[in-house]
């Protein structure tokens, strides 16, 4: 995974938007940030999950997905090296954050986004 597709996938989600935050582009739906690339370096990726989601893809995937060091980290914010990466994990976890962040009126039955 590199870091123009991890933008594309995240761009992909509704009303998704690109802004820059703190030096590095950041995805934000309505003003809520859900997921940063090349944070804390190039090759790397954050998604903001809750604890508890985080706990779940480390454990799963930890060469893949680490909690961010500090505070940050405790609340669920999870870096993810793209490296390793596939497309499915990376959009599942683009997913989840999304969710996470999005208003209800855009999340699905299902907790899928709306088309």
């Amino acid at each position: 995974m590199t870091t123009e597709q991890f933008r594309r996938l995240a761009l992909s989600l509704p009303e998704a938007e690109e802004q820059e935050h703190m030096g590095h582009p950041d995805f934000r739906v309505r003003g809520k940030i859900f997921a940063t690339v090349a944070y804390p370096e190039e090759g790397w990726a954050m998604v903001k999950l809750t604890p508890e989601q985080q706990q779940a893809w480390v454990r799963a995937e930890p060469e893949i997905f680490v909690p961010v060091k500090g505070g940050w980290g405790r609340g669920g914010a999870t870096n993810i090296r793209l490296r390793p990466a596939t497309r499915t994990k990376i959009w599942e976890a683009l997913e989840t954050a999304w969710r996470n962040a999005a208003p209800k009126s855009l999340i699905g039955a299902e907790g899928t986004p709306k088309d």
